[in-house]
């Protein structure tokens, strides 16, 4: 038990150095556009169906979940600003990063995994390129830049789809729908979540690229590091959820 415990306080060492690392490297040139934006098409564009989906699904099962919460009160017209406030502080950002991790970072650490094992990674080394420089650093900072925009792909088709549901499936009035969301509603809400995005966006490319980076053993350990990237990265965001919003609003 003491030797799992050492090891795995060893791994999340070696870890962190690696993460120093990689943003040492960000600030060094070149500065590879061409690799950055094909990971942004990879991560951001190829994620934008199972976000959307998944962004759709959430809000048309919160409103209907809301409206029948609400009638009992009288208070149908606050389902679109109950919804659209818990889409843009909570739902959109999780879910996101849930979906991406699931579709995009295992993929990540995937590759990177294989390149190892298969001595790709020890072959740019001899070659003085940094595998850090090539290949986690554009990753990185794709995460960083479309975790955002597919949080706010997430809230748009999310609150789109509660509009569905709440005013031609409950009979909702338009107005108290539109305009309880504007009362509910604050920049900062929608930037809360965004801050959220931001860091999950870190949390997942970092993990993610280090399981396959550090991979050994094999078809086998390609295997481990990839499922350890998945479970890793996803109790990494929810606790982070925690501490960002228990700073937010719970202090």
């Amino acid at each position: 038990m003491l030797q799992k415990l050492r090891a795995a306080f060893e791994d999340f060492g070696r870890m962190l150095i690696f993460a120093g690392e990689t943003f040492a490297w960000v600030f060094r040139p070149p500065l590879r556009v061409e690799q950055v934006l094909a990971q942004m098409a990879f991560i951001g564009v190829g994620s934008a169906f199972i976000v959307g989906a998944t962004g759709a699904a959430a809000g048309m099962v919160f409103a209907l979940q809301m409206n029948f919460a609400l009638k009992r009160f009288a208070a149908e017209g606050f389902v679109g600003g109950s919804v659209a406030f818990s889409l843009a502080r909570e739902l959109s950002p999780v879910f996101t990063a849930l979906m991406v991790t699931g579709r995009s970072g295992s993929a990540i650490a995937t590759e990177l995994g294989t390149m190892r094992v298969t001595e790709q990674i020890d072959a740019m080394e001899s070659m003085a390129v940094s595998p850090i420089q090539y290949l986690v650093v554009p990753r990185v900072l794709a995460s960083l830049a479309m975790f955002p925009v597919l949080t706010m792909v997430f809230n748009v088709i999310g609150y789109a789809g509660a509009y569905l549901i709440g005013v031609y499936v409950a009979g909702i009035p338009i107005g108290p729908f539109v305009e309880h969301t504007r009362e509910f509603m604050n920049p900062s809400d929608i930037m809360h979540g965004l801050y959220k995005a931001l860091v999950f966006g870190l949390i997942v490319s970092v993990i993610t690229t280090w399981r396959g980076y550090s991979a050994f053993g094999g078809a086998k350990g390609v295997g481990e590091g990839t499922t350890r990237a998945v479970v890793w990265s996803s109790v990494a965001v929810l606790l982070a959820d925690y501490v960002i919003t228990f700073i937010a609003v719970g202090t």
